[in-house]
């Protein structure tokens, strides 16, 4: 039986389901929630081609994060799920597995849309993919069509 479940969540579509899933795991196992949310650390550093810098980029990106990380603790407070959230900075396989080994968790719960097309899924990098190879615990990946 799980105990400590922590949700990587990103607010998108296959992230909602996720969260849905996650719920219905809680309720099942009465398991502590831990919802994240990971902005990549180099958000504020890319440049396009022209040269162009946006210092304000990173703050606006934490922000709208931290939003999202808030709509999806609020979402579990209103079915009755108290629940614990963080907002990280970094790579996000290797923040998702490092968080989930401080907060001893027994299952992480992530969200993946099915890209269409070979090369749509062999360029873009698959998070998912990565943490089961890499997570400290059962990997649950929740898929959305």
């Amino acid at each position: 039986m799980y105990k400590k479940i922590l949700l990587a969540y990103d607010g998108s579509q296959s992230g909602q389901k996720a969260l849905l899933d996650c719920q219905d795991l809680a309720q099942w196992s009465h398991a502590e929630l831990s919802l994240v949310a990971v902005l990549p650390i180099n958000i504020g550093l890319v440049s396009t081609e022209g040269g162009v810098y946006d210092s304000g980029m990173m703050e606006r990106e934490k922000q709208g994060m931290q939003a999202v990380l808030d709509e999806g603790l609020e979402h579990l407070k209103t079915a009755g799920f108290p629940a614990t959230g963080a907002l990280l900075t970094g790579d996000t396989v290797d923040e998702i597995t490092e968080y989930a080994k401080q907060i001893q968790a027994d299952l992480i719960v992530v969200g993946h849309k099915h890209l269409d097309g070979w090369a749509a899924r062999w360029w873009k990098s698959s998070v998912s993919k990565a943490l089961i190879a890499q997570a400290p615990c059962s990997v649950l990946v929740t898929i959305i069509h």
